[in-house]
């Protein structure tokens, strides 16, 4: 087949153990997941039904990656998280059947241009565009476990400079792993190769030039980033 223009390359993430790739389809990713950081940006926590946004696939950040400090920001925020990488498609799958399709787990950040997104926020307007910039999504080696939860007292930690910044358990969670999975796919069918963020504790702050960021999950490989210059 010929094209306009070269199609998109395939994006991946490396494996634990494999010499194979994990093929990235989709990414989503949950709002406002832990109570903590619900209240530390102005909400009061509920258990309200989950709701999604994604980036796009090319937003995809690497273990060791320099990012350039985006525009349109002068206020980028880091939000530690862990990654659900989804093994098998289904749709409308209920709760007690969500890790069934899960293949791994991945510590992951969630970048945000923080003022960009308040400022959207406050004018009533959707915030995709503060979340879903180039170099947004960092991801790190994907942990395989089939069919299995993540362990709840397994702690999830960001340190900027070696200075903690987020440090929680997973199991603070609102919805856990096998809800999100159940009420994402009552709307989209998911299929292998979709990474979900799960959602941030509270801590999450400012990242400048210069700063290295590590977000370490107990029992995963740690992903880092060092913040570059604008272009």
């Amino acid at each position: 087949m010929n094209y306009l223009f070269d199609p998109m390359p395939t994006f991946s993430i490396p494996v634990q153990g494999e010499e194979r790739q994990f093929p990235v389809r989709r990414i989503f990713c949950v709002g406002r997941n832990y109570a903590d950081h619900i209240k530390e940006m102005g909400f009061q926590p509920e258990r309200e039904p989950p709701f999604f946004f994604t980036k796009p696939v090319d937003a995809l950040v690497a273990d060791g990656s320099t990012i350039p400090y985006p525009p349109l920001t002068e206020n980028l925020h880091h939000e530690a998280e862990l990654v659900i990488a989804i093994g098998k498609s289904g749709a409308d799958i209920p709760a007690s059947e969500g890790l069934d399709y899960v293949y791994g787990y991945a510590s992951g950040n969630d970048l945000t241009r923080r003022d960009l997104q308040f400022a959207l926020r406050d004018r009533g307007r959707p915030w995709d565009w503060s979340k879903g910039f180039d170099a947004s999504a960092v991801v790190g080696t994907i942990t395989p476990m089939p069919g299995k939860e993540f362990p709840g007292e397994a702690r999830i930690q960001l340190t900027v400079n070696d200075e903690s910044r987020q440090d929680a358990t997973i199991d603070t969670l609102i919805w856990k792993i096998p809800e999100i999975i159940a009420e994402l796919s009552a709307s989209v069918t998911i299929m292998p190769g979709d990474l979900v963020f799960t959602g941030t504790p509270a801590g999450v702050g400012p990242l400048v030039p210069g700063d290295v960021c590590t977000v370490r999950i107990d029992g995963l490989a740690p992903v880092t980033v060092r913040i570059g210059p604008r272009k």
